[in-house]
């Protein structure tokens, strides 16, 4: 067996393995999460801002305290807006103030706090606004669907002295603490590559075209930001992921809380030095903008986080690829992190730990955690309340920064240009890594002649790499590669300029 070869085999091996020993019930929530001292006086009213999928979570979490009350809930369909005022209504006792314009909610006195988790391209908007009104903000990640839009609403919560936690609840869960310590005081020796995992499934979004707007939908307040165009996929919900003027692709959907777990493990607390990236939207045509099958490689001199993105199938991790048996598949391993150590690897299959393994693939130490986010939330109330910004787990500073390395890689690859793989292969062996180049885009093209993709037929948008300066976070001399880091905004919706938060 090769080094490579035995490499990928120790990595799926233990990648099934950690997934399965987190399989076992982890550890209570930690206290953080204990409502049982506030008193009535005290108690928080929360607007929720986008409450039809995630948000979903945000108000089970706030209408279930005693030290909260959701007060106040918004969103554009008015379908999900009634039926969320009534089940927070039967949760708490009372339904909330419904609104379709989040400007007015940010205006309500009664509220002290907003959570958002509405598409992509409203997050910074809407975490700037309310903290301008005064108020505290949970806000899902991606923060930003740029990475200027991340820094404005940075230099926004530290203007208006405001407490905002992104929502990368892994940040929160000791499982994972401990995962990230054990690698961050040398447990598996100088880690030489993070690698984010994404392969998940997704499917077409269907044929692009022009749709009819839902009567329930308020569509320029969906907008917002963004352009005012026509509806081009089939369907409103969710799929604006996979189109560029409202989502980031995988790598800021699913992949953003992967790329945060691998930059928090490699303790880097600055943008990369250089990018590159390289994929494509492959084995269908849909509406879809967004590539289905990406590598990011970002550079940081002596470590590189690498993340893989791969959207068609992949195929249960069994035995006979393994020597591990994956258990039913109800654990997804192929969602993670590895990190790959001189001495070892710690290997991260979920949201609630990992676990380590020497350099023959033996499992030396788990980290398991509860699998709740509620500590995560809690945290942040925590902070609401001390008024310490050093209380969060998950500092609107921290998610910039892993949003902003997920739009880097995107930048490069928009600017690519089409090329065959051998092409491919050339300018990747090219890019300053310490990850085997060639092994990774290997990788890839076995995935998608798997997927029934001929490898002579394939063409990959190929970005180039792209040098930056974290200090600043611009491009380095690339006036082209700048102008992405930005958009241009639909008046009155527009995110306030440097120095004018």
């Amino acid at each position: 067996m090769t080094r490579r070869t035995r490499r990928r085999f120790l990595e799926e091996s233990m990648l099934a393995t950690a997934a399965a020993a987190l399989a076992t019930p982890g550890a209570a929530v930690r206290a953080d999460d204990d409502d049982s001292s506030s008193s009535p006086n005290e108690r928080l009213g929360v607007a929720c801002v986008g409450v039809r999928g995630r948000g979903g979570s945000h108000l089970n979490f706030f209408a279930g305290r005693k030290d909260t009350e959701v007060v106040a809930i918004v969103d554009v369909d008015d379908t999900v807006l009634a039926n969320r005022a009534k089940q927070v209504g039967q949760r708490q006792g009372r339904e909330p103030q419904r609104y379709v314009d989040l400007r007015k909610a940010f205006d309500d006195p009664r509220v002290d706090i907003v959570s958002i988790a509405t598409p992509n391209h409203w997050h910074a908007l809407a975490a700037i606004w309310a903290i301008q009104a005064g108020k505290d903000v949970y806000l899902e990640k991606p923060v930003s669907h740029n990475v200027s839009e991340g820094r404005r609403i940075v230099e926004a919560a530290r203007k208006y002295n405001k407490i905002c936690q992104t929502g990368t609840q892994s940040r929160s869960n000791p499982g994972m603490q401990a995962a990230i310590a054990h690698v961050r005081k040398g447990g598996i020796g100088h880690v030489d590559v993070a690698r984010g995992l994404c392969y998940k499934r997704r499917k077409s979004i269907g044929a692009r075209g022009r749709y009819d707007i839902p009567e329930n939908i308020h569509y320029n307040l969906w907008l917002g930001p963004a352009p005012e165009a026509p509806l081009t996929r089939p369907r409103l919900h969710y799929d604006w992921h996979w189109q560029w003027p409202y989502g980031n692709g995988d790598l800021g959907n699913q992949g953003i809380h992967q790329m945060d777990i691998a930059r928090w493990g490699l303790g880097l607390d600055q943008l990369c030095r250089a990018v590159m990236s390289y994929g494509g939207r492959l084995g269908y045509e849909d509406a879809g903008d967004t590539a289905n099958t990406q590598v990011v490689i970002l550079d940081y001199g002596d470590s590189t986080l690498v993340f893989e993105v791969r959207g068609l199938e992949t195929g249960p991790l069994t035995r006979s690829r393994t020597g591990v048996e994956f258990q039913g598949g109800k654990y997804r391993p192929k969602i993670g992190v590895i990190f790959e150590g001189s001495d070892g690897y710690v290997v991260i299959p979920s949201y609630a730990g990992g676990a380590a393994f020497d350099r023959d693939g033996k499992m030396v130490q788990e980290f398991k955690g509860p699998g709740s986010d509620s500590h995560h939330f809690a945290n942040f109330l925590k902070a609401v309340r001390s008024r310490q910004a050093s209380d969060l787990n998950a500092d609107i500073e921290e998610g910039h920064l892993s949003s902003a390395l997920c739009h880097l890689g995107n930048i490069s690859y928009r600017l690519g240009e089409m090329l065959p793989v051998s092409e491919v292969a050339k300018r990747v062996a090219k890019v300053d890594s310490r990850d085997n180049n060639g092994d990774t885009l290997e990788r890839t093209l076995e995935h998608l002649k798997a997927n029934g993709l001929s490898l002579d037929k394939v063409r990959l948008q190929t970005g180039p790499v792209l040098r930056f300066d974290p200090s600043s976070e611009t491009f380095v001399q690339n006036e082209e590669a700048d102008r992405m880091l930005t958009r241009q905004y639909r008046a009155p919706f527009v995110v306030p300029p440097a120095g004018q938060v």
